[in-house]
């Protein structure tokens, strides 16, 4: 599970989709003791973050929407990880 950003101690993560691609493209976060997984169109899968950090994660999806769609791709075509900037 490759770190692909991280920032104000949120950490952004990539898994890889066993299979082939079989859901939409999306992340998972990691916050202290929370988790949630997301699309990169800000649609909550599964868990919670404090709601100060969802709307930092939500910002940040916004900012590099098209950046971590293409990390996903990429990661899940051929394992190459792409890092993005966090928030600053």
């Amino acid at each position: 599970m490759p770190l692909i950003s991280h920032f104000y101690g949120i950490l952004v993560y990539i898994y890889k989709e066993l299979g082939g691609h079989h859901k939409a493209p999306h992340i998972h976060i990691k916050y202290n003791e929370y988790e949630m997984s997301i699309t990169c169109d800000g649609i909550i899968l599964d868990g919670n973050l404090p709601k100060k950090q969802e709307k930092l994660v939500l910002a940040w999806i916004e900012i590099h929407k098209d950046e971590i769609k293409a990390a996903w791709n990429v990661y899940n075509d051929n394992g190459e990880i792409i890092k993005i900037k966090g928030l600053e």
